[in-house]
């Protein structure tokens, strides 16, 4: 059989606008694809790579004419899914469609289109593939359970209900299949070695997933109730193999926290070490486990690790309180300190609330002008589809279609200031935060292509991030200005 697995393209203009810093490999349908027997015929269009989507989806479908398709999608994706899925059965009427990903995984009721999406698939989706396409090649019709939900099938609603599927042991997820995709369009902006020279600024970057999961339990992540509340792990030997046989240099780990589990990630870095695999290095990390264990990171830093991301979310102790996350802003300035004592770079994310007033913008602001030289990042706090928090709100969403809007920058609710102001707040954020970029404030020594770059990109985003409030012209004037 003939298959394709499609990544729907970016839609808001802000997400777009992040492109040129951070643009990843689709690492899911890659793992969905490793699962597939060889016997089939598999492409990957990633239609986030593409400038004109659109056209180039109709293109594959007239030349390749798949008999199955299978989209993956957040929840700000699942719209393009839903259009594009009508395109194919439009163009192909016998083409099996189905769709996985977070939002099937967290809103399937949202996916039931009969005639258009047949299969909606919940949890790790590469571990079904083999018996799904021997049911497919057979025609033999796909069981209703809590992983795969036919749309057709009665018990759908009640299968979309449960909680999300156990996640599997990694020893039966496939390995990914890195060469259905064209690696040269992946990249991640690098910090770089202070005073030294950075041959590449936005060097192409390979992806791995050491594990999947996070036992913490932040009010505002949608991570616990996607695995249930379990940190599944690879082995040490498995992900360095892996990694010893990526042909790029520069890794984005995309794990939710890959060093919880310090004796773990301790015998990753001494494989990498003592197996002379060197390269570079970028991973998320709690400032708790940092703060914990800088014995760690400074075996790390040997390794090749070159920039954590921290959700730092604020330096307010009763902010972190009512995150749930289980730490004083103390922990936060420890982790700061250690990573800057290692030269290890810091990617700090801040959470902004739709109740921040001018004062709570300016706590934010002197936060930023802390934690230079640091990359930092802001993310509107929004309620999490699929959850009890999401139904809550779900009266007073702003958004015409709050799944196409939740991309942790557009406000679901109304926030208490007018819209433009809220916005402009944010946009002076980050490029307060690109005025302490690491790079000038660590004297790092970059190409003036890479440099020129790296400004007009970030003008470009912080311009997009100054007009969101313009995504919601449909409001009545008393809403948009925050009343």
């Amino acid at each position: 059989m003939k298959v394709l697995l499609v990544r729907p393209p970016i839609m808001l203009a802000v997400a777009r606008r992040l492109k040129p810093f951070l643009h990843l490999e689709p690492l899911a349908l890659e793992i969905v694809a490793g699962g597939i027997p060889l016997q089939h015929e598999t492409r990957i269009l990633d239609l986030a790579s593409e400038n004109r989507p659109d056209a180039a989806f109709r293109r594959t479908l007239r030349t390749f004419r798949p008999e199955v398709i299978g989209f993956t999608a957040y929840s700000n994706q699942a719209g393009s899914a839903k259009r594009l899925a009508a395109q194919a059965k439009s163009v192909l009427p016998g083409v099996f469609v189905l769709i996985g990903g977070t939002h099937a995984t967290v809103s399937a009721g949202d996916l039931r289109l009969p005639g258009v999406i047949d299969l909606v698939v919940r949890g790790e989706g590469g571990t079904v593939m083999r018996d799904l396409m021997a049911l497919l090649e057979r025609k033999a019709p796909v069981p209703a359970s809590p992983a795969l939900l036919p749309t057709h099938s009665p018990r759908f609603d009640e299968l979309a209900a449960l909680p999300p599927p156990e996640l599997p042991p990694f020893e039966q997820v496939p390995r990914a299949r890195r060469t259905l995709v064209q690696h040269y369009r992946y990249h991640c902006i690098w910090p770089g070695e202070p005073g030294r020279k950075l041959p590449e600024m936005f060097p192409r970057t390979a992806t791995a997933r050491s594990s999947v999961g996070c036992p913490h339990r932040c009010s505002f992540c949608l991570v616990p109730y996607l695995a249930r509340g379990k940190y599944v792990r690879r082995t040490p030997q498995d992900i360095v193999s892996e990694i010893a046989g990526i042909r790029e240099d520069h890794i984005y780990f995309v794990d939710d926290e890959m060093f919880i589990d310090a004796g773990r990630a301790e015998q990753i870095a001494w494989l990498l070490i003592d197996g002379n695999v060197r390269k570079h290095y970028i991973s998320w990390a709690r400032a708790d486990t940092i703060a914990k264990h800088p014995e760690l990171f400074k075996l790390w830093r040997q390794a090749g690790l070159s920039l954590v991301y921290v959700g730092l979310e604020s330096m307010e102790p009763e902010t972190l309180l009512d995150y749930n996350k289980g730490f004083s802003p103390e922990v936060n300035r420890q982790a700061i300190r250690i990573l800057r004592d290692l030269h290890i770079g810091l990617h700090a994310s801040l959470i902004i609330h739709p109740d921040f007033t001018d004062e709570d913008f300016v706590k934010v602001r002197r936060t930023v002008e802390s934690l230079g030289p640091a990359e930092v990042s802001f993310t509107v706090m929004s309620p999490l589809p699929g959850t009890e928090l999401w139904d809550e709100h779900h009266a007073n969403f702003i958004c015409p279609d709050p799944y196409a809007f939740y991309d942790c920058m557009h406000t679901l609710v109304p926030t208490k200031l007018p819209l433009k102001q809220f916005y402009t707040n944010l946009a002076i954020l980050w490029a307060l935060g690109a005025r302490d970029n690491p790079w000038r404030r660590n004297k790092v020594k970059v190409s003036l292509r890479d440099l020129l770059r790296y400004l007009l990109q970030g003008m470009r985003y912080g311009w997009s991030v100054r007009n969101i409030y313009k995504d919601y012209a449909h409001l009545p004037a008393a809403q948009a200005s925050g009343s």
